[in-house]
């Protein structure tokens, strides 16, 4: 590949998962800056690759190295926090009205009470599904657990957050 599609490789990967990855950051590190350097990390791994190898499952691979270097900080912290409500939220900037994003901020603070309450794993796949977008068997990757696995882990979160949520925020 030549220097400068390799450049433009790069560049494309940084503006189409940067703030995903910093958001599925955060949930691991709690802190902006921190999940900011474990993606700034990812992206010099990205650089360190062969595109070739990466190009056909790209965003799995920046999932799963982002997910390993979170780990490895969090296991040379030694330390493992719970989570707090805001920690899921995507970084990225938003399109809607202020007033609109209060209320939307303040709606995903309190069904995030309640996903503080499931397994680790639950909330895990389930945000990789419905924030990130991603299919089972990319979650799969991420995650080392089997698309039935993810499939039952969602199903019965799902079901559950269902069960504890108010009927007028029920997902």
């Amino acid at each position: 590949m030549k220097p400068k599609d390799f450049e433009h490789f790069i560049e494309k990967a940084v503006e189409q998962h940067e703030s995903a990855l910093i958001g599925y950051a955060r949930t691991f590190v709690y802190d902006l800056d921190r999940a900011r350097d474990v993606v700034q990390d990812t992206f010099i791994r990205l650089c360190q690759q062969d595109p070739e190898k990466v190009r056909d499952s790209l965003k799995g691979w920046l999932f799963i190295v982002c997910r390993n270097r979170c780990l490895d900080v969090l296991r040379k912290d030694k330390r493992i926090e719970p989570l707090d409500e805001l920690r899921w939220q995507k970084v990225a900037g938003s399109e809607t009205a202020p007033d609109e994003q209060v209320e939307k901020d303040e709606q995903v603070a309190h069904v995030m009470r309640y996903m503080d309450r499931l397994a680790k794993n639950q909330k895990e796949v389930i945000l990789l599904k419905f924030q990130q977008g991603m299919s089972y068997a990319e979650i799969s990757d991420v995650t080392g657990l089997t698309e039935g696995n993810i499939g039952f882990l969602i199903h019965t979160g799902l079901k559950r957050l269902r069960e504890w949520l108010p009927q007028k925020q029920a997902i």
